[in-house]
């Protein structure tokens, strides 16, 4: 019986072989499509897995009421009082700088050596890293220790087995008492070499607002991660707000509902890469990864559904078939069964196939993600197996119920494709492949002019040739290295201007401090910067002055804020300019606002404008210790040259051995676009292929449908009727399906592009072009689709359909 149902089953696939092609293709392509994003999806949830402590330690992220957002930092004694008093709580790891490098001289060699981080001194307890040589013991309990990865010391020694040597970086001598190696496996936690910050650490241990700090919490076997989250709000937050709030007249209710934070979130350490809200190690991104998981789903559904509309029509060709099998004795089990396995037999045959395409376009994913990715995961092909099966169920089941429930007498006559059941259950499955084929081409012109808009927006500044280059070698004193260059670098030929900003647009950089008024508070960004910044980079004044060098008060009080600051306030521009405001980095200072500038953007276009205030550098007496660049306006003739004179300047005079950490700043803003232009990249592929896919399904159908209509055609021709009225008759039909399906795609598309432009803080208004081209762009490509088929058919032969009428 097998064999002769493989029989029956290859004689069909080559009777339809157009219809054959098409099914492979278009599972073929769905099935690599879903592989591929599997693979991304699978790849972003094995970080953190190495780690054999995973399921005992959870990322803190506290939460802002009153900012509605996360933030991924805590202060020391937070994490302290929480280890205290919550007995769940087994202790707790600090990060508090990452990225660092520095200069680093050995006996052997001086070299420079990057990527390391500034970690509490039980870091080895919660990161059990291999250790090649030394010993975790007290690895870290002193601020002149440090420890290496394999990689870090053969940079600064040669060899890895360097426990007790020495090395030298900012005039201080470490020994190395640990060697450890980075996992192979996927970790955003990859330090090349470890440090303990002892002293500040300990002048931060009772700053309660000194939020500074990434942490980890390792909770106690059998620990509810939920309760301790209540436990930390409760036994914790409301304690800082006690103690905080006590001499400054407020109550704690008030002083949290202020300050913040108001709640918090604990998430597995082998989850914050995808689902943590706030990270210390970049922002997630599950949301993004979702869009493009369904949208590769909803390419195999289309798939699915050409295998239904080609089979179910196919069918209806066999039906005498059918019938005389069914007159014979044959069962409905078995028409059910002999129908599964020709499917089964082409979604096998598609599955080898996708495998073999994206293991040959997995380097160009790879290159497009930036990752290593390898199809030697089981769970790749167990899912995609699993999606294989359950199109073979779908594809299979549904022509094959609704072939077998007809009686022997009726499929003998042929009328199943003549009937209600057969005509609906075609029609009503082709106008849900339009549907998403219409979502997908309203999805893709709506994000690419998202893009577009985010790309061509005024951004309130102007960053060109504009090279920043940040500070590598620690200094003591920062702002004297920046004033003395100041002077030094302007006599580089090529170099226009130079100043220094904190705050600069796209680096990612901010620090922030709650500003108080009376009874109201604000969270704003410091702006920190030289008295010409704003000028240099272009940035409009919209009420009072500038900062004056000849001013003494523009060095001690005064501050210049942005627009999103007064909003904050409720303040007009004239009221904002007389009202005296008391800033959490300098509270008992009164500060004057002296100018009210444009707002322009700092960190992204998806992000609302932030309040900031800008005050010169040497107006607080820290701030000027965190003067971390120089910035550069260069002439537009001959950049390159211009660089090469700065870089051969810096590697001679400022920093020798270190590398020039530069970029410029339009170029470095314009890498917050990147994931969205990936996104427009990638729906615009997706858009394509499901429109091949359903294209050509479409074309099969037709195809189908019209051959069973050529004795009809016969008979109009005959009678006088004209090649055009044959055409539009015989493609009518499809054209009102796919009207009825753009219509009802409509609304579905509204809302869900809708809900993805929400996330946008800078966003475009829905558009109303883009569902008109998805009516007029299906309606043309249905037309055209079908009228080919439907010419061909007025060219029908009249003696061949109507000899034997």
């Amino acid at each position: 019986m097998l064999n002769n149902w493989l029989k029956i089953a290859f004689i069909n696939y080559k009777k339809n072989w157009l219809s054959t092609i098409i099914n492979l293709f278009g599972l073929t392509i769905g099935l690599t499509g879903f592989m591929l994003i599997l693979m991304h999806w699978n790849d972003e949830e094995s970080f953190e897995r190495w780690n054999p402590k995973k399921d005992s330690i959870y990322s803190f992220q506290s939460y802002s009421k009153k900012e509605n957002s996360y933030g991924n930092n805590i202060s020391i004694p937070i994490a302290k009082h929480s280890k205290e008093v919550i007995p769940e709580v087994q202790d707790y790891v600090l990060l508090k700088s990452s990225g660092m490098g520095f200069k680093m001289t050995t006996k052997y060699k001086t070299a420079y050596q990057d990527d390391g981080m500034n970690v509490s001194d039980n870091f080895f307890d919660f990161f059990p890293f291999k250790l090649i040589s030394g010993t975790y013991k007290n690895a870290l309990k002193d601020g002149n220790v440090i420890a290496l990865s394999t990689t870090a010391a053969k940079n600064l020694f040669g060899k890895t087995n360097v426990a007790g040597e020495t090395l030298k970086f900012n005039d201080k001598s470490f020994i190395v008492t640990a060697v450890y190696e980075l996992p192979k496996e996927n970790s955003q936690i990859k330090p090349e070499f470890l440090l303990t910050p002892v002293e500040q650490m300990k002048n931060d241990e009772n700053e309660w607002g000194n939020f500074n700090y990434g942490c980890f919490f390792m909770l106690k076997k059998n620990a509810d991660p939920n309760v301790v989250q209540q436990k930390i709000v409760k036994e914790v937050f409301e304690y800082k707000a006690k103690v905080n709030a006590g001499g400054s007249g407020i109550t704690p209710q008030k002083y949290l509902e202020l300050y913040g934070p108001n709640n918090c979130l604990l998430t597995p350490l082998d989850k914050i890469k995808l689902h943590a809200k706030a990270s210390w190690f970049g922002n997630p991104d599950l949301k993004t990864l979702m869009i493009l998981f369904i949208l590769s789903v909803l390419i195999v559904v289309l798939s699915a559904i050409n295998f239904i509309n080609l089979k179910t029509a196919q069918a209806s060709q066999r039906a005498k078939e059918i019938g005389v099998r069914k007159a014979i004795g044959s069962t409905k089990s078995n028409l059910v069964l002999q129908f599964l396995l020709e499917t089964f037999v082409i979604c096998i045959a598609s599955y080898l196939l996708s495998l073999a395409l994206t293991e040959l376009l997995l380097p160009s994913f790879n290159k497009f993600y930036d990752k290593e990715m390898k199809m030697d995961d089981w769970n790749i092909y167990f899912y995609s197996f699993a999606m294989v099966i359950i199109v073979t169920l779908i594809s299979g089941l549904i022509p094959a119920m609704y072939l077998s429930n007809f009686k022997a007498i009726e499929t003998l006559k042929g009328n199943f494709a003549r009937s209600r059941h057969g005509v609906w259950l075609r029609n009503g499955i082709l106008t849900l492949q339009l549907i998403i084929s219409s979502f997908f081409i309203i999805g893709g012109l709506i994000i690419n002019q998202q893009v577009k808009y985010m790309m061509n927006k005024d951004l309130g500044y102007s960053g060109k040739q504009i090279m920043m280059i940040s500070f590598n070698e620690e200094n003591s004193k920062p702002w004297l290295k920046y004033e003395r260059l100041k002077t030094e670098m302007k006599k580089i030929e090529g170099v226009v201007d130079i100043s220094y900003g904190e705050a600069v647009p796209g680096s990612g950089r901010s620090n922030d401090s709650n500003i108080d008024y009376m009874d109201k508070s604000i969270q704003a960004q410091h702006g920190s910067m030289d008295y010409n910044y704003l000028q240099f980079i272009n940035v409009k004044l919209k009420k009072g002055r500038w900062l004056n060098p000849n001013l003494a008060s523009d060095t001690i009080s005064n501050v210049l804020v942005n627009e999103a600051f007064v909003r904050k306030f409720g303040w007009s521009d004239d009221e904002a300019l007389k009202n005296v405001f008391h800033p959490g980095f300098d509270y008992d200072k009164n500060y004057h606002i002296v100018g009210i500038v444009n707002d322009f953007n700092i960190r992204n276009l998806k992000s609302q404008i932030e309040p900031v205030v800008f005050f010169h550098y040497k107006e607080t007496e820290w701030k000027r210790y965190d003067v971390y660049n120089i910035q550069l306006k260069l002439k537009t003739d001959n950049i390159d040259d211009t660089v090469k004179r700065i870089q051969t300047y810096w590697q001679n005079n400022v920093e020798p051995g270190y590398p020039v950490d530069y970029y410029f700043i339009d170029k470095q803003f314009a890498k917050t676009f990147k994931t969205y232009q990936k996104q427009r990249t990638l729906f615009t592929i997706l858009n394509a292929m499901v429109l091949m896919v359903a294209l050509l399904g479409l074309f099969a159908l037709s195809s189908l449908i019209i051959e069973q209509k050529l004795k009809d055609v016969a008979i109009k021709k005959t009678l006088g009727a004209s090649d055009r009225t044959l055409i539009i008759g015989l493609t009518k039909q499809f054209l009102w399906i796919t009207f009825t399906a753009v219509i009802v795609s409509v609304p579905i598309s509204y809302y869900l592009m809708n809900e993805w432009l929400k996330d946008f803080a800078y966003r475009i208004d829905m558009p109303v072009l883009p569902f008109i081209l998805s009516m007029i762009s299906l309606l043309i490509l249905t037309f055209a689709v079908v009228s080919i088929k439907a010419y061909q058919a007025t060219k029908v032969s009249l003696v061949k359909y109507l000899k034997y009428e």
